[in-house]
């Protein structure tokens, strides 16, 4: 019978319940003392090999040493001891206020970093394929990033006239740069990204996100994307900014002075468009947003797409226009069946364009939007 160290270690590497001494769940309470808890736990697996070989039970010594062998040269989510994980799921708290969470299987962690601003993962789930996660947030999943990537790209895009030259904050992933770059007015790309790891984990782990970054438009400026406008005021027609919640560093972002940078960077008849957040978590912010870009902008209104991975399923776009004349219900550049094959377009059409102003009565009430499509 085996002894219940031995069921430990047989077992520990499979299951936290023979491992109480993972992050997260060991009751020790601070750093040092989690070290000591793992030092112990090693000891006793040499003590389990040392009466393994007193005994010469060759067989169950080989199978310990197998285990530890994996347990220790493979990376697992429970080394990276990143309290969102559990029993082989990452678990993001996915609003602002931490009451609604989601939750997706992870098959293999394929890297976990911390930069120099923020805790970089990527791994890979049977059914959402490769997930990218800043800061325990869910930026993106193979599955469903398309909604996004196409929406928060094309609805400023083609409610411009001639969107020669565009500006993008932030998505270092690489994927707005992707879209951006294959509309066929688009002559110049810039992409500031203040975090170059981004970047780099995108273009070695996310190759389908990545594509647009070997793009001859494309001009990459590693740095805070404020300073990058202050110092390029009225160059870009859009200006797209690909920003995580507002919190921490990215809560200047949601603030009046960067919205006042963003109309100094535009030309005349130019157009920004941002994250929006989740009308069903976020509408007090949302609301909050619209007053104040509407003291800036003359035209300000609000779409949103379908990403089951984000929180409530859905993410929406502030958009807004220097023009009195822009309407961003109605796109001016109509892609044709053929056009939209041709740039390999998933989610955007003509039709989702206007159909992602229509929100629910209730929503458009509390934003005060007309709900009914002009």
């Amino acid at each position: 019978m085996e002894t219940g160290l031995e069921k430990r270690i047989k077992g520990r590497w499979k299951s936290s319940e023979f491992y109480p001494y993972l992050k997260g769940s060991c009751k020790c309470g601070n750093k040092l003392s989690e070290v000591v808890c793992l030092i112990e736990v090693v000891l006793l697996e040499v003590d389990c090999i040392i009466i393994m070989v007193l005994e010469r039970n060759v067989l169950q010594l080989l199978s310990i040493i197998i285990v530890l062998l994996a347990d220790y040269s493979i990376p697992t989510i429970e080394k990276f001891g990143m309290d969102a994980f559990k029993k082989g799921w990452f678990t993001e708290t996915g609003t602002l206020n931490g009451d609604q969470a989601i939750s997706i299987q992870v098959d293999e962690v394929l890297y976990q970093e911390k930069s120099k601003y923020q805790d970089i993962l990527v791994f890979q789930s049977n059914r959402f394929g490769r997930v990218l996660v800043l800061d325990n947030a869910i930026q993106l999943s193979e599955c469903d990033e398309f909604s996004y990537q196409e929406m928060i790209t094309f609805l400023p895009l083609n409610s411009h006239p001639n969107p020669k030259k565009v500006l993008i904050i932030g998505g270092g992933d690489g994927g707005a740069v992707r879209e951006a770059v294959k509309h066929p007015l688009v002559e110049s790309v810039t992409l500031c990204e203040i975090d170059e790891k981004v970047i780099e984990v995108s273009k070695k782990y996310l190759p389908f996100m990545a594509k647009g970054f070997e793009s001859p438009k494309l001009t990459l400026y590693i740095g805070d994307g404020a300073e990058f406008m202050r110092n390029h005021q009225h160059e870009f027609d859009v200006i797209i900014t690909d920003s995580s919640d507002p919190k921490g560093p990215a809560v200047c972002l949601f603030q009046k002075p960067y919205y006042e940078s963003l109309k100094k960077a535009l030309k005349p008849g130019g157009i920004v468009a941002s994250q929006g957040e989740s009308f069903w978590f976020d509408r007090k912010l949302i609301a909050e947003m619209i007053k104040m870009c509407k003291e800036i902008f003359p035209v300000v209104d609000y779409g949103s797409s379908y990403v089951p991975t984000y929180p409530g399923g859905q993410i929406g776009y502030l958009c807004c226009s220097t023009s009195p004349d822009t309407n961003f219900r109605q796109p001016l550049n109509l892609f044709s069946n053929e056009i939209l094959k041709e740039l390999n377009l998933k989610y955007y059409t003509p039709d989702t364009h206007r159909a992602a102003f229509a929100l629910p009565k209730l929503i458009a009430e509390e934003l005060e939007l007309k709900w009914e499509i002009k």
